[in-house]
């Protein structure tokens, strides 16, 4: 038996501390603050709240409240601008072509930004370095290092040159604001962002250039324009049966619900046949489905046929489309950047899946992820929460799983295989019970 066998520990026990969930998110923001008094902030509100003040946080007008949300948002906007203002530049470090960044954040908001550049750019390797920490990329693994110098050179003259162009089209004299522009691009950043170079020759042009355009002659659309009110004007020889799909794809391609018509190439229907048994229901289209006009033929869309294969369903026999049919994205550089279609765009292209439904007639839509699952029912619902199991919704049966866009973006390979796996399990689920209903 050991002599200190009833020796009591070192210490008393620690405490459990509960606090608000108010507090509980501003504490992260607030360490990542640069202001020197931060902690003993967090510390007295803390103190406060445990003392008998738990409303605290609700009383605005308190000084130390005040502070603390202060710090948080700017914070928030620090983060913002990290996202916004990053400009990566290729180089190839050990043989390997990384995509290189530096940014000079006013506050400590690398580790909170990261996750952003992770889902953005999870397919190729890049490292920010930033005068507080290096965050990077490689073997699709997240990691953080020390501070680093900066780089002599941060730019790409290909990538610089395409950002200084699209900053040049996008800018409209006769709305110029130079205040409101400082404001949200403060010049701290500028040395980073090539397209800044360019902001004082055209702020000097601006009164000139409103001035041309005023007696400047309309110009001709983009063919692509061109292309849409043609196909708007041109009356079909045969007019196409009112609930045919074909008139329903007819009707689509000039479709002006929303804003996001205008950027995309196209609007990219579903496809399949009439009386499908199983319908699939997507996100939207990507960069591949919105040049092809059909939808899942990139990167998820092969990992959908071949989970499609092994679960036993055709998919010529299948119906599938998305709950958004116009491409969003964000131009970065070369590259057109997949974004999230907000619950607004969702709910107005919900008319157009609402009368897919109503002329296939499935007996069973799969919802791929949770937008789908948004635009079949108009609700948001966590897949995890609902995931594999048959439910009835909107006069419809709906079997929620994974959009295999998920699939792609998992770090881990084990991970990945065993969520393929499950992904191929909902599949065949969906099967038996069509084979059943």
């Amino acid at each position: 038996m050991s002599l200190f066998a009833n020796e009591a520990p070192h210490g008393p026990p620690a405490a459990r501390v509960a606090v608000p969930r108010a507090y509980a998110n501003l504490v992260p923001k607030i360490v990542c603050h640069s202001a020197p008094d931060r902690f003993a902030l967090l510390y007295r509100l803390l103190w406060r709240i445990q003392h008998g003040e738990r409303q605290l946080l609700d009383n605005f007008a308190d000084f130390d409240v005040a502070r603390a949300i202060r710090y948080a948002k700017a914070v928030d906007k620090d983060v913002y601008r990290m996202q916004a203002y990053v400009r990566f530049a290729e180089r190839t470090i050990d043989g390997t072509q990384v995509f290189t960044a530096w940014h000079e954040p006013q506050h400590r908001v690398l580790r909170l930004a990261a996750p952003f550049f992770v889902d953005r750019f999870s397919n190729m390797e890049w490292l920010i370095a930033t005068p507080l920490g290096t965050a990077a990329w490689r073997g699709r693994v997240l990691s953080f290092g020390p501070p680093a110098a900066r780089p002599a050179e941060t730019g790409d003259a290909v990538l610089d040159e395409l950002w200084t162009a699209y900053f040049r089209a996008t800018f409209n004299p006769a709305r110029l604001r130079v205040k409101a522009m400082v404001a949200q691009m403060p010049k701290r950043h500028w040395a980073t962002m090539p397209e800044t170079a360019s902001i004082s020759d055209m702020i000097k042009a601006a009164g000139s250039r409103v001035a041309k355009m005023g007696e400047r002659a309309p110009e001709s659309p983009p063919r692509f324009a061109e292309r849409l009110a043609e196909r708007m004007a041109a009356a079909p020889a045969q007019a196409p049966e009112p609930f045919s799909l074909d008139a329903l794809r007819e009707e689509m391609h000039s479709c002006k619900r929303c804003p996001l018509h205008g950027p995309a190439t196209q609007a990219v229907p579903g496809e399949g046949a009439v009386g499908a048994e199983i319908m699939f229901v997507g996100e939207q289209p990507g960069d591949q489905e919105d040049l092809a006009g059909r939808p899942f033929m990139g990167p998820a869309g092969r990992v959908f046929n071949r989970a499609l294969a092994e679960a036993g369903i055709e998919r010529h026999k299948t119906y599938v489309t998305n709950a958004v049919k116009h491409f969003k994205f964000e131009p970065r550089g070369k590259r057109r950047v997949h974004m999230k279609p907000s619950g607004g765009e969702v709910t107005k292209c919900r008319f157009w899946l609402d009368r897919e439904i109503t002329i296939v007639k499935p007996k069973l839509v799969v919802a791929l992820g949770a937008t789908a699952v948004l635009g079949l029912t108009g609700r948001s619902v966590p897949v995890t929460k609902v995931r594999g199991r048959v439910t009835a919704a909107e006069n419809l049966f709906i079997l929620v799983t994974v959009h295999p866009s998920y699939l792609l973006r998992l770090p881990d390979k084990e991970r990945v295989e065993a969520e393929y796996e499950r992904f191929v399990a909902d599949l065949r689920q969906a099967k038996a019970w069509c084979d059943a209903a």
